[in-house]
């Protein structure tokens, strides 16, 4: 554990007890299954990163979603 960190968490008396459960069943250590169920958690509630390519075609227009049907019209078809 190369750059681990040290904190302190306060559990209630049953989620402790059961957590000991899990670790006991799993043959490991409860600060271990602790680290993996905090990794899943900031995993699933990291913030998600928009593409880059979001806005950089601006075209200064305020109407093209309002004109987009027309302007779309014949795109895709062959001249």
């Amino acid at each position: 554990m190369a750059g681990a960190l040290k904190t302190t968490v306060y559990l209630d008396a049953k989620d402790y007890e059961r957590l000991k459960e899990i670790a006991r069943a799993d043959g490991r250590a409860p600060a271990e299954v602790v680290r993996e169920a905090v990794a899943e958690y900031t995993q699933r509630h990291r913030p998600q990163r928009m593409p880059k390519s979001i806005g950089i075609g601006h075209s200064g227009r305020g109407d093209v979603s309002e004109r987009a049907e027309e302007l779309l019209a014949g795109f895709g078809r062959a001249k």
